[in-house]
């Protein structure tokens, strides 16, 4: 296994920032410095010498306003991990973590995502039992998910995939025009009573129990 992926399963990095910390001759394999490309199997010892402090990481709750487009959110130090369309408002993580990027975006991983969807008309009788058995798109089918009818034109959703524009073309496949689009929760973590364009720091067990969630 390649010494960069090897480094970012153990969490100490992305496959990215493993390749930057060997360039800061950071990283040792059985007492030897490690290079770019190299190679470790099971046997082999593998060190990461930080050098001066370790970093701090930063992680934050954030609404995104509808109409804003998720690249454009700035907060120093920090950056969005992962995206909701510019017609979707709700909870993005931002982070100065990379470690927890695969781990959270992962296809393969399954987390929870809360979602609160408005549509524009009546919503259809089968509309519960169609949604959360999984709806073909194009070539592929979703995973089953849970609905929760909230009235005659909302209904809550939890997802745990995130396919490209997948609420809206699962409503759409069940004519159902999608009205509004809201994340209320990712994993663990909630919106809370957060603002349009407002954060909050995740800390404490709040934070404890969201990255060890990701295996952290």
């Amino acid at each position: 296994m390649r010494i960069n992926k090897y480094l970012a399963l153990q969490k100490h990095s992305t496959r990215r920032g493993a390749d930057e910390l060997i360039i800061k001759k950071q990283v040792f394999i059985n007492g030897r410095l490690a290079v770019l490309g190299d190679k470790v199997k099971e046997t082999d010892k593998v060190d990461v010498r930080f050098r001066g402090k370790m970093p701090t990481y930063v992680y934050l709750a954030y609404n995104k306003p509808r109409g804003q487009i998720t690249s454009d959110i700035h907060i120093e130090g920090v950056s969005p991990i992962g995206r909701l369309d510019k017609d979707s408002h709700g909870l993005i993580i931002l982070s100065n973590d990379g470690r927890i990027t695969d781990a959270l975006l992962n296809p393969n991983s399954a987390h929870e995502k809360e979602y609160v969807v408005m549509v524009k008309e009546k919503l259809r009788n089968n509309f519960k039992e169609k949604m959360e058995a999984g709806v073909q798109i194009e070539d592929e089918k979703t995973r089953p998910c849970k609905v929760k009818i909230l009235n005659e034109k909302a209904f809550s959703v939890l997802l745990t995939e995130g396919k490209k524009h997948q609420i809206r073309r699962m409503c759409s496949a069940l004519f159902a025009e999608v009205d509004d689009l809201k994340r209320v929760r990712i994993m663990n973590i909630t919106l809370d009573k957060l603002g349009d364009g407002q954060y909050r720091e995740i800390t404490g067990d709040e934070l404890d129990d969201f990255l060890k969630s990701l295996g952290m």
